[in-house]
């Protein structure tokens, strides 16, 4: 075997992944996975849950904003059908912000910012109003899917609290 041959298909993967053609493929993947982000705004709008469910992977993992897990399509589909009889009947989605990283040319990671107006939850159950999404996506047959879904309520960051008697400027561990 030619020791030299690794360092040559070293090279050529770097120069493929850098080549303008991957580039421009990665820009139009870029764009699919925003649409994908934005629809489902425009399905969740509509109350179309089959249509909201389709933008997912038939073995997904949803883990919602309350943190219940939901496994595979089937599963979004039925809960987000019950809940838009009348919890989210009333409710619109913004999306409002779409950040996207490629972990491979088959999978993505998306961030997005949400904001909601219009739900009734149940007693206990916080208002979804502002919020985050990791999205994970795999392309599959030439379409972007998203395989796994984290949502978290989003509250504007602050600075941590110093801690007891950082305000009277002791030092942490100093005896009072």
């Amino acid at each position: 075997m030619n020791a030299s041959l690794p360092p040559l298909v070293i090279l050529a993967a770097v120069i493929m992944a850098t080549s303008p053609t991957h580039a421009a493929a990665q820009s139009h993947d870029e764009v699919d996975i925003r649409r994908v982000a934005m629809l489902q705004a425009d399905t969740w709008n509509r109350h179309d849950a089959i249509a909201y469910a389709a933008l997912f992977t038939e073995d997904c993992d949803v883990v919602n904003v309350v943190g219940w897990w939901w496994k595979g399509r089937a599963e979004v589909e039925r809960k987000l059908t019950a809940a838009f009889q009348f919890v989210f009947r009333e409710s619109r989605l913004t999306i409002t912000d779409v950040q996207v990283r490629f972990l491979s040319p088959e999978i993505a990671l998306g961030c997005v910012r949400w904001s909601m107006v219009g739900a009734k939850p149940p007693t206990g159950v916080p208002e979804p109003r502002d919020g985050i999404q990791t999205l994970v996506l795999t392309k599959r047959t030439e379409r972007w899917l998203i395989a796994g879904f984290q949502n978290t309520h989003s509250l504007p960051e602050r600075p941590f609290p110093a801690g007891p008697g950082a305000a009277s400027g002791a030092k942490p561990g100093a005896p009072r």
